[in-house]
């Protein structure tokens, strides 16, 4: 299993995003701890009562994963997550062909359907249309980063001829895929690289508007379910699948318990997750780093 570090959410308006400390020394201290990705999360215009009400600010993740790339060497870079239907699929096939590009292959494509309405209206996307546009978009990213010339009619596009250069290094962009849906299971089976399970309680179906995973039995049966239907569309690659741990938040919780978190750790692992995100609720930069680094040397160590 691989450990992935979720740059930690600042909520609320009365502090910084960037609290928990500067973006490139965060990331460096991840990749030199072990860390095995770093991720950053979208909002690009929130409700106000949202992010008043325990919503959490945001960097531009593309712009701030193409930052993390300069100043890292191993790190993968992720979208935790996207909200795909935001942007047009051909900016959003760019932006993420272009950190793929400047990082020499180290990106993966974390996309959602989205949640909030306020957002999509800010935004002029119908969220109705969500789906729709969603899947027209899992159509439209592997044209353009084939690199050869192609036309698509979409619900509000005509792209005739048209071509994208420079193809970015990987072969495809790995896609990841948020929710916990049986649509989006549907279609990580289908089209997708990975599944981004959503951890928390029964408040998830109306804060994120997606069913809650119940407890790790039933997150290992939706990963095997998940898994059958790839194979029986045709597919032999393993599809990766991440989910988060909140069992260590602060320096000192991570060298409290250490066994109890090693055989939660384990358990995540055995139900079928390949990634396990770690975040942690510091906000200053000596906290944020010092967590890092201690979860590196007692569990990636």
């Amino acid at each position: 299993m691989r450990f992935i570090f979720h740059y930690p959410e600042t909520s609320g308006t009365s502090g910084d995003f960037l609290d928990p400390g500067p973006l490139g020394d965060v990331a460096r201290a991840a990749e030199k701890a072990g860390f095995d990705a770093l991720s950053l999360t979208e909002h690009p215009v929130p409700g106000a009562r949202w992010l008043e009400n325990g919503g959490h600010q945001s960097l531009d993740p593309f712009i701030g994963l193409g930052y993390v790339a300069a100043v890292t060497e191993r790190l993968r870079l992720l979208t935790h997550l996207s909200v795909a239907p935001y942007r047009n699929p051909f900016l959003l096939a760019k932006a993420a062909a272009t950190v793929d590009k400047v990082s020499g292959g180290r990106f993966t494509l974390g996309i959602g359907t989205g949640y909030q309405k306020s957002e999509f209206y800010a935004l002029g996307v119908d969220f109705e249309e969500r789906n729709a546009l969603f899947d027209e978009i899992l159509d439209v990213l592997p044209l353009h980063w084939k690199g050869e010339p192609f036309s698509f009619k979409g619900l509000h596009f005509d792209a005739r001829n048209v071509i994208a250069q420079p193809r970015p290094v990987q072969d495809p962009i790995p896609i990841w895929i948020g929710g916990n849906s049986k649509l989006s299971r549907r279609r990580v089976a289908a089209r997708g690289q990975g599944w981004m399970a959503m951890s928390g309680g029964p408040q998830l179906s109306t804060t994120a508007r997606t069913v809650s995973i119940g407890s790790l039995a039933d997150l290992g049966s939706m990963i095997r379910e998940m898994r059958d239907a790839a194979a029986a569309n045709g597919r032999t690659d393993l599809i990766d699948v991440s989910y988060s741990y909140s069992g260590v938040t602060s320096p000192e919780a991570v060298t409290t318990d250490v066994d109890r978190h090693r055989e939660a750790l384990a358990e995540i692992e055995k139900a079928g997750v390949t990634w396990t995100v770690i975040s942690s609720r510091t906000r200053s930069a000596a906290e944020t780093i010092a967590f890092v680094e201690a979860f590196g040397a007692t569990y990636l160590s």
